[in-house]
């Protein structure tokens, strides 16, 4: 017998994906835009730091970092954010975001509230994670529209009275994943009002918070703090895996007020497990290292230039913000993601997979999402198959 909280669940994205395209035969050289796995080079002295500290292969880990990996991390979000933490209270380290994402709900949302099911706020596009923790505490997953007509990110003071007063914690993605829209300061210090006049927590997923056009995108704690909000209505979540091309190190944190991180804490020692000390110590290292960010910026900067130039014709082309996917308009999704498998060899994620109908609506089915993940020349070809294939002139 098994729980029945996940019975229900769709196929996993990629399955999915693999069921679509496996069964066609690709139309030439394949060009995988599906996955959101950075390939640029990470920095070359990663690995030296590592074999330096493997010594600390033969330790049990702290379990909340080291003091060099919190104090590397608070120097980040003062430097970035202008917002002073304490490392031994406010920040842990993460084996990625999505271990956070996920336990943060296990931690700070209560059973009830209200005597009623509590809900969970989530965009839709949305990260899969985000509804997984919303069931496991048997909280109900709301799904809110983030389309063209409200900026692409969510909108939740539009919900009724009866699902805020029963809200715990509202998930936002900003910049976004898939449609690379950023949180400005209003959109920020509303939702923390919200959050405030509603008793919630806001898991803020800013794990794409490097990569952007000229501007930084502003931070959720930034605006908490700024504005002398109370800093229990904010988590943020980050990572290496986008900032420094080390998705496979699974090193990121999350930061909040002292009490949040506590709780958090808490479920780690009993049920988690923390970062290798030697990742810890190369951890502390890429986040004390700005040059490699900057060099890394540059080359997506470039290839939203490629995707403006080659895409820029095309009717409801999005140019992202922030983040590295193209989320291009269609017809039919799955029908576009199979022509450019079939007739060019690219592999491109149906926008449908990551959202889900409410209302009758699937807010993602419209659109396919592209990774401009790999080196400049394969986006480019893979960009210019895309035009040529779903868009001709």
């Amino acid at each position: 017998m098994y729980p029945e909280r996940f019975s229900n669940l769709p196929a996993h994205v990629w399955p999915r994906l693999r069921a679509l395209l496996d069964v066609h035969e690709g139309g030439g050289e394949p060009v995988n835009m599906t996955i959101g796995e950075p390939k640029h080079a990470f920095p070359s002295w990663v690995t030296d730091r590592i074999v330096e500290h493997s010594k600390g292969f033969n330790q049990y880990p702290p379990n909340d970092a080291a003091p060099e990996l919190r104090e590397a991390i608070t120097g980040f979000v003062k430097r970035r954010y202008g917002v002073p933490l304490d490392p031994d209270t406010q920040v842990m380290a993460l084996n990625g975001t999505r271990e956070g994402l996920y336990n943060a709900v296990m931690t700070l949302c209560p059973e009830t509230k209200n005597g009623q099911r509590p809900a969970i706020l989530m965009p839709n596009p949305f990260y899969p994670v985000y509804m997984i923790g919303a069931l496991s505490v048997s909280a109900e997953p709301v799904m809110v529209p983030a389309t063209g007509e409200t900026g692409h990110l969510p909108d939740y003071r539009s919900l009724p009275e009866e699902v805020l007063n029963r809200t715990t914690a509202a998930y936002i993605c900003s910049p976004a994943n898939p449609q690379g829209a950023v949180a400005d300061y209003d959109y920020w210090r509303d939702l923390i009002a919200l959050a405030e006049e509603y008793d919630f927590v806001i898991l803020a997923d800013e794990c794409y918070s490097e990569i952007y056009r000229e501007t930084p995108p502003i931070g959720a704690l930034q605006v908490a703090y700024e504005t002398g909000a109370d800093m229990n209505r904010v988590v943020v979540f980050h990572s290496l895996s986008k900032r420094s091309n080390l998705p496979g190190l699974r090193s990121g944190f999350v930061a909040g007020s002292a009490d949040n991180i506590r709780e958090i804490k808490l479920l780690r020692n009993y049920a988690g497990a923390p970062l290798p000390l030697p990742i810890q110590l190369a951890s502390a290292d890429v986040w004390n290292d700005e040059e490699h960010v900057v060099e890394n910026r540059a080359l997506y900067r470039e290839k939203y230039d490629l995707a403006d130039r080659l895409l820029g014709n095309v009717p409801g082309y999005l140019s992202p913000e922030a983040g590295f996917f193209l989320w291009l308009p269609v017809e039919n999704d799955e029908k576009a993601a199979v022509k450019l498998w079939r007739e060019t060899g690219v592999r491109v994620l149906p926008g449908g997979y990551l959202a889900h109908e409410r209302g009758g609506v699937n807010p993602g089915q419209g659109y396919i999402r592209a990774a401009m993940v790999a080196p400049k020349a394969e986006t480019a070809r893979g960009i210019e198959l895309i035009r040529d294939c779903l868009y001709p002139q």
